[in-house]
């Protein structure tokens, strides 16, 4: 874009269009009157449609300074969309808490080059904004950056609220290492200033890297930085590093972190995850001497379910609010989930407040004022990176906080038991009791636990069944992941294409997908009483159903890696699909049973007692207490 019509930009005023739920989102949250309880109101504030001179905004960051003036910044990027292109930070400013807001401002001009990953921060002890940012050389295609790539950071203020800004200094003396060579990336997201405790007023902002030696990148690293002097100098604190194995395989590569105080002065910390050999695609650690060190590596957590995406934590009262999509496979639907216990535990996506079922993807999260929290993130209806939203709510918006739910017992050794959702309940069953489902939200979902794990080992699955839908996907039993590169294990009925199925997805080596399917004809929902069991073996995947085996060639890899996991019973994984009918006597075995054994199963009602990671009987619903 010229130079001349970003400058103008900095003068024109665009003003900012508040639009109601109703008009914005397909149906989870409508907009309130000003006077109502609770609060939501959205808008569109960054559009290369209503913003001219950009092909597409991105990377959203906002924070709240101490006149109490909304900073909201994004990544405009002039050519394409792409993540190394010519991209400026540019700026927006609300005076009143979010519902209008002013012109756009180029705070950095990137000159054909990538200058972004904007995080902000306010030192509430003298009013001074401060951007850290990230630079890069750009490119004219959407390609990405090359390996190792040339970023450093930087970082520039502004005293008078965020109307003007300094010139930006170089902080690489100060806070990039020589060995962090091949990738450097701040925020990107708000960071934060420390109020409690020996380190009150410390600025801290994530960082995360990578080092090359020549050949190939060999680690990664999560990183927090900090200044006690308002910004002047800076330098790292708390690093934790992964290395990579030589065929490009990693555990873990916690990045894009953001961070939260918690009440008793310490530092929760989390992260994205991507592409690693553990389980989950968000992390987290803390830190208890002010950023200084991590009390622990991260730690990954495979049943918080989100995409390979960023995300951002906020400090609300006794809660820690996570803004993140909820979909396990993809950007897309944006949700608010809250941990009442310091980030120890999160909201299931059943227990979070939707705040759209669209494309979604990179936010940031913003203390406005009382209960009151801005929700800055990308959003679409065809793409999350058609536009950045604002959204306004306030505490009493959220879903109000749930107890525990009822239970069925799990017999497997030292399980608890599975979690009963929706109004699943008991029903004439096989032998005794099972469970039924309504097809609209009733399901069994098992806690986490790592014996649920089936990796690259055997393994049987046994179920009985009951239905007589004649449409949709009637998912049986969900394991792992969801979508088409993620591992898992499922077991379903397809009654419009007239078949049973069952199908494992798997992972090899650094990235390769494998999936193995086998199908029984029959759709089998006439209302009666079937036994399906799937088996992974002796090189072969077998499907059984009602004592007829049908068997297909089985694929190396592990069904248990890199995705978030969650165990399902009725349910899809991503809760896009649930069972109508009745399910009963749920078993899982870590080794393949024999024929004899599936058929003993079967006719005798009984199996090994051994190598159970999961007995389901489904004969009783306890109530939480």
């Amino acid at each position: 874009m010229p130079s001349r019509l970003r400058a103008r930009l900095r003068t024109t005023l665009t003003a900012g269009v508040v639009l109601t739920a109703a008009a914005v989102l397909p149906g989870p949250a409508r907009a309130q009157p000003a006077s109502a309880v609770p609060l939501f109101e959205e808008q569109v504030l960054f559009k290369a449609s209503q913003d001219p001179g950009y092909a597409c905004f991105r990377i959203p960051a906002v924070v709240r300074t101490t006149k109490g003036t909304l900073l909201a910044f994004a990544e405009g990027r002039v050519l394409n969309c792409g993540d190394a292109t010519d991209i400026d930070i540019v700026l927006k400013r609300s005076t009143d808490g979010g519902r209008t807001w002013g012109p756009m401002q180029v705070v950095n001009e990137g000159a054909g080059d990538t200058h972004g990953n904007p995080t902000p921060l306010v030192d509430e002890e003298t009013g001074r904004i401060l951007l850290a940012e990230t630079y890069n050389t750009g490119r004219a295609d959407s390609e990405h950056c090359d390996v190792p790539c040339d970023r450093t950071p930087h970082l520039q203020y502004s005293d008078d609220d965020g109307v003007t800004w300094s010139s930006p200094r170089d902080l690489s003396p100060q806070i990039l290492p020589a060995h962090w060579n091949s990738w450097y990336a701040t925020g990107p997201v708000h960071g934060i200033q420390l109020t409690r405790g020996a380190h009150a007023g410390r600025l801290v902002f994530g960082v995360n890297t990578e080092a090359w030696d020549g050949n190939r990148v060999t680690a990664n690293h999560a990183a927090l930085i900090l200044s006690d002097d308002g910004g002047t100098t800076w330098r790292v604190g708390a690093t934790d590093s992964w290395p990579l194995a030589v065929d490009g395989s990693f555990r873990q590569k916690p990045s894009e972190i953001s961070m939260t105080e918690r009440s008793d002065g310490t530092i929760l910390i989390s992260g994205r995850e991507q592409e690693g050999t553990d389980i989950g695609h968000r992390s987290q650690a803390v830190s208890r001497d002010g950023g200084q060190s991590f009390e622990a590596p991260f730690e990954i957590l495979p049943d918080l379910y989100a995409p390979q995406v960023q995300g951002a934590i906020l400090r609300l009262g006794d809660r820690i609010l996570l803004s993140c999509p909820g979909d396990p496979d993809r950007r897309r639907t944006m949700m608010i989930r809250s941990s009442y216990d310091g980030g120890e535990t999160w909201d299931s996506v059943d227990r979070g407040t939707v705040v759209t079922r669209d494309w979604s993807g990179y936010s940031d999260l913003v203390h406005i004022s009382g209960t009151t929290v801005g929700l800055m993130y990308e959003g679409g209806t065809v793409d999350a990176r058609d536009e950045i939203r604002f959204a306004r709510f306030n505490e009493e918006w959220l879903a109000p906080r749930r107890g525990p739910d009822p239970t069925t017992p799990d017999r497997a050794l030292l399980a608890p038991g599975a979690n009963v959702l929706g109004g699943a309940s008991t029903t004439p069953g096989v032998l005794a009791n099972a469970l039924a489902f309504d097809g609209s939200n009733d399901a069994v979902r098992l806690p986490y636990r790592d014996e649920l794990l089936l990796g690259s080992g055997d393994f049987t699955a046994s179920l009985w069944f009951r239905y007589t839908a004649a449409s949709g996907e009637q998912p049986l039993l969900w394991m792992g992941g969801v979508g088409t590169s993620q591992p898992q294990v499922w077991l379903r009925a397809e009654p419009a294409s007239n078949r049973v199925r069952g199908l494992i997805t798997t992972r090899e080596g650094v990235r390769t997908v494998n999936t193995a399917a086998v199908q029984a004809s029959g759709a089998h929902n006439d209302g009666r009483w079937h036994h399906l069991a799937l088996r992974r073996g002796g090189g072969q995947l077998s499907l059984f159903l009602d004592g007829r085996a049908v068997s297909a060639e089985d694929v190396p890899g592990s069904v248990s890696r890199n995705s978030p996991v969650g165990v399902h019973i009725g349910q899809r994984m991503d809760s896009r699909a649930f069972f109508t009918g009745a399910i009963d006597e749920v078993r899982v075995w870590d080794t393949a049973l024999s024929d004899a054994e599936i058929d003993q199963v079967r006719t005798g009602h009984t199996g090994p007692q051994n190598n159970n990671v999961l007995w389901l009987p489904m004969d009783q619903v306890t109530a939480a207490r």
